[in-house]
């Protein structure tokens, strides 16, 4: 086994996702030491996350990401929720929240790209942040001075990491959480949902579509969100159809021509399932160990609340560990705990849980009644900024950094 006790006082981060290498840039920034340890060799680019929130984009503005992941993306200024069957919708304009914020609209584009921006960002500028791709925790051990880290390499070999603290930022499988032997309280959703992308252009055959749309229809739900060359779709199985029916290119084909009929097939470019889950651990902070993003919590990906909320993460605590290092004690760790995991309860798991049951409904008077309400607050600006700054995860960040 290979032993590194050097930089002994640096951070050690488990994962080089969007989390995790956001933490490493800050804590960059501030002069402080990282190694980022990452299972892949390279950045996944299978279909994950794909809305930017505002308060997000004005995050990383600073270090002149956004503007690179709006050069690759698409501004969405305002969303909808639909009944498809009729064309009727609720449309809220972002717009409203332009006192608010310096990017009053949501962005379409692929997390990958995040991850390689940060990556390239890293590896230009930062030379104290050490990246290892292919490098998987393994185990780790602490005490009152620092943390030891075992990591095994692409080839399968041992190897051992000094550091100060450890920062779990390992996703939704973490083995920094698994190891800590922490519940992860809370449920998983019976409903799988199959995301399949297209090159077809909804937007040319559907009359008012805005970029992000959650739209019923008599038999469930579905959405459609566009990115800059192509649309992703969420849809269901049948009621009785089975997953591994649901994922196949038939089943897919004839829910995307129910959506909308066409004389040719669409294109399917690429499908994938995956079940929903709301959980939160049960503690972020465990000595010199601190969780964060999926490792943290996991929620619907309704509203694109997941890595918008991991990165706010990252922000927060290498705030925080910014102070520590600059001679402040080590309890502000705590501060990070309450003033994050409160916030992701109340405004992540329970605002995306919400979002999914509205569209889970099949009752059509409580749809009717839900798009009223809807269309009530769209159209009037005080109701809309509102539901807004919740739905965007302003107030949230507002609530958390009122917390002490």
């Amino acid at each position: 086994m290979s032993t590194n006790k050097l930089n002994s006082q640096r951070v050690i981060i488990a994962g080089g996702g969007p989390v995790g290498l956001t933490a490493a840039l800050l804590l960059g920034h501030y002069g402080i030491e990282c190694l980022v340890l990452e299972a892949d060799a390279d950045v996944p680019r299978e279909l994950r996350a794909s809305t930017f929130h505002p308060p997000t984009l004005d995050m990383l503005d600073e270090f002149g990401i956004t503007s690179r992941l709006i050069e690759a993306g698409l501004v969405a200024p305002t969303w909808q929720v639909r009944w498809h069957t009729t064309g009727e919708f609720a449309e809220f304009d972002l717009g409203v929240l332009k006192a608010h914020t310096a990017h009053p609209y949501r962005l379409q584009c692929e997390q990958w790209r995040l991850a390689e921006f940060l990556l390239e960002y890293i590896r230009n500028k930062l030379p104290g942040i050490e990246v290892l791709s292919g490098y998987r925790l393994q185990s780790f051990a602490q005490n009152e001075d620092g943390v030891e880290v075992t990591a095994q390499d692409a080839a399968g070999e041992p190897h051992s990491f000094s550091g100060a603290y450890l920062i779990g930022a390992d996703g939704a499988r973490s083995a920094v959480r698994s190891q800590l032997g922490l519940t992860f309280e809370g449920h998983t959703f019976p409903e799988t949902t199959v995301l399949a992308t297209t090159s077809f252009p909804f937007h040319e055959h559907l009359p008012d579509l805005s970029f992000i749309n959650y739209c019923w229809k008599d038999s469930g739900t579905f959405s459609l969100l566009r990115l800059r060359d192509l649309w992703r779709v969420s849809l269901y199985p049948l009621d009785g159809e089975s997953d591994e029916d649901a994922v196949s290119p038939v089943s897919i084909q004839a829910k995307l021509q129910e959506i909308l009929p066409t004389a040719e097939s669409y294109d399917i470019l690429e499908i994938r399932p995956y079940r929903i889950h709301q959980r939160v651990v049960q503690g972020y902070v465990h000595g010199r160990v601190v969780l964060a993003g999926d490792a943290a919590h996991i929620n619907s990906p309704s509203g694109g609340m997941g890595m918008n909320g991991g990165i706010h993460d990252a922000f927060n605590l290498a705030g925080k560990l910014r102070r520590i290092y600059a001679g402040e004690g080590r309890e502000l760790l705590q501060l990070y705990e309450r003033q994050r995991r409160p916030i992701a309860v109340k405004h992540v798991l329970e605002q995306s849980g919400k979002n999914r049951a509205r569209m889970q409904e099949r009752d059509s008077d409580k749809r009717w009644r839900s798009l009223t309400e809807l269309q009530r607050k769209a159209s009037d600006e005080a109701l809309a900024t509102q539901h807004l700054l919740e739905t965007s995860m302003i107030s949230g960040l507002r609530e958390a950094a009122a917390i002490q």
